[in-house]
């Protein structure tokens, strides 16, 4: 695939384009359709009014979102409209869902992301990862998916496929030319099939890899931040789930995960004739090519290495009753007390959120260089902030909405407590493995956002109804939305990467569906082996 085919799939991954197909045409039609039927069907008891309402403008805008009817974005808009009209919500507190704090975290990484892109940083990286995991098939497969996984981690997965695929492209393009004999009229390695086996596990390994890094930490994808804002939205006086309280349960869960995603599609892998001629002086020669580390590239590497260590530490960093490592945010809270802030919610101050906006701002007034006419040039600059994907923000608020509204008018309680008699009794164990099987599947078919936003007010109610933690079955509910292997709707890096040519669906289907078997059973035991006793949680 070429730089341009890349490009014309920017716009449809970020998820704002219409299903122009009969899909799209049916989803437009039955959407309003069973809209007003819910409207005008008589209320199930216990159900109030407005929570059937609500009921009614969140199926519409679930039809919507699903079948892509139209822009996922413009969907997201119709709550600003609608909840004031129906009386659900009075149009100021809607639109304050709009912008949360997890909208800005979103955004300021983002900004992030593009400076590391902008300087040529992540290609470096990248080469780097590889050059140092080997140069046979396998460890080439590997190399690429370490580098995927360590980017996304920290930044959109959907961009960092955008960033790792042209490489890998280029790799395979220089890999075929190579003879598969001394000969050099002999034959290119696109002639081998086993050369095939490497280029499906190439790619497809790093639309795998963006996925699993994006869900070994809070700001590695939205569904992670969407899940942040409905805990404190749903549960404002429980504690925060903090950057490093995730990532010691799901960052060790992401490279198990990562390295059983590598053997699967390596396995039975064979080197392909000739392919001893490839060497790492390939690498090497990419890495001359690029020449020496630029000044803007060490003041982006080291802006983007204190983003993560302030994430990372603003909290305490715990396991269980244990502090391995204090945070700054204490220090912070004695500043701000010291100031006159209140004491005990100093806290609610400073976020994850408000470093990404310090460093995305900083950016802005960082020299690096300067043009041919010695005009100064900084490390960002609000042209190259215009490729933000701000229909994700708009995404990002009409879930907001939706799990707000859920509060208020109580519908989140009254489908709580019908989910209760149907899940009562059985195991808690049964309890986690189902709902990461659901939201494994139906995650193949929706948008991740949007399901977690549709669904964690439910479970949050209905864990409140059984007497279960909530964090017992939102946490790997918002983990399972992450992990959609099976098809290029699943997820923006999958379509990506079928974009080329070089993945057959029968083929992402297959490796797909055991990677989606073997991602609920790692993710219940990390739950059971990691998340419950480093939060503490109580098992019923």
């Amino acid at each position: 695939m070429s730089e341009a085919n890349l490009n014309e799939l920017e716009p449809a991954s970020h998820g704002e384009e219409a299903n122009p197909g009969w899909i799209g045409f049916l989803g437009r039609a039955l959407g309003p359709i069973v809209f007003l039927l819910i409207l005008w069907a008589p209320p199930p008891v216990g159900l109030a009014p407005a929570a059937q309402r609500l009921l009614a403008v969140t199926l519409w805008m679930a039809i919507w979102w699903v079948t892509q009817a139209v822009p996922i974005a413009a969907t997201s808009l119709l709550p600003l409209a609608l909840f004031p009209l129906l009386g659900i919500q009075s149009a100021k507190t809607v639109s304050q869902s709009y912008l949360g704090d997890s909208s800005f975290l979103y955004l300021g990484g983002f900004i992030i992301a593009l400076g590391i892109e902008r300087w040529g940083l992540h290609r470096r990286l990248a080469l780097l990862t590889v050059n140092a995991t080997g140069t046979t098939p396998r460890h080439i497969v590997l190399g690429f998916m370490l580098a995927t996984f360590g980017l996304s981690m920290w930044i959109s997965n959907t961009a960092t496929t955008l960033l790792m695929l042209p490489i890998a492209l280029a790799l395979l393009k220089s890999l075929e030319e190579i003879p598969v004999a001394a000969d050099s009229n002999a034959p290119g390695l696109a002639t081998d099939p086993h050369f095939a086996h490497l280029a499906l596990a190439l790619t497809l390994g790093i639309a795998y890899a963006a996925s699993i890094g994006g869900l070994a930490t809070l700001v590695g994808t939205p569904t992670n931040l969407a899940f942040i804002d409905i805990w404190n939205r749903s549960f404002p006086d429980q504690p925060a789930i903090s950057a490093s309280q995730w990532m010691l349960t799901w960052t060790p869960f992401g490279f198990v995960f990562l390295l059983c995603a590598w053997w699967i599609l390596v396995f039975g892998m064979q080197t392909p004739a000739g392919f001893e001629r490839f060497d790492r002086s390939y690498f090497r020669k990419q890495l001359r090519e690029l020449g020496p580390m630029r000044f803007a590239e060490w003041v982006m590497l080291t802006l983007f290495i204190a983003t993560a260590l302030l994430w990372l530490l603003r909290t305490d960093f715990t396991f269980g009753d244990w502090v391995l490592v204090r945070g700054w945010g204490g220090t912070m809270a004695r500043w701000l007390e010291g100031l006159g802030v209140p004491a005990g919610k100093s806290n609610e101050y400073i976020s994850d959120a408000t470093v990404a906006m310090a460093v995305a701002s900083l950016m802005f007034v960082v020299p690096v260089s300067r043009t041919n006419r010695g005009q100064v040039r900084y490390l960002m600059d609000w042209e190259t902030t215009s490729r933000i994907p701000w229909g994700i923000l708009l995404l990002f608020g009409g879930g907001f909405a939706i799990a707000g509204a859920f509060e208020s008018t109580k519908l989140s309680e009254w489908v709580g407590s019908v989910f209760r008699h149907v899940a009562e009794g059985q195991p808690t164990w049964v309890l986690v493995t189902a709902v990461c099987t659901l939201l494994t599947f139906l995650t193949e078919f929706t948008s991740n956002v949007a399901t977690v936003n549709t669904v964690l007010p439910i479970i949050a109610a209905a864990s409140v109804a059984l007497g279960v933690d909530p964090r017992l079955l939102m946490i790997p509910a918002t983990v399972s939305a992450s992990c959609a292997f099976m098809l290029p709707i699943g997820t923006p890096p999958n379509a990506i990467v079928f974009g080329t040519g070089r993945i057959k669906m029968v083929q992402m289907a297959g490796y797909g569906l055991i990677l989606n078997v073997l991602g609920v059973i790692l993710a219940v035991t990390a739950v059971y082996v990691l998340m419950i006793p480093q939060l503490g949680i109580q098992v019923p």
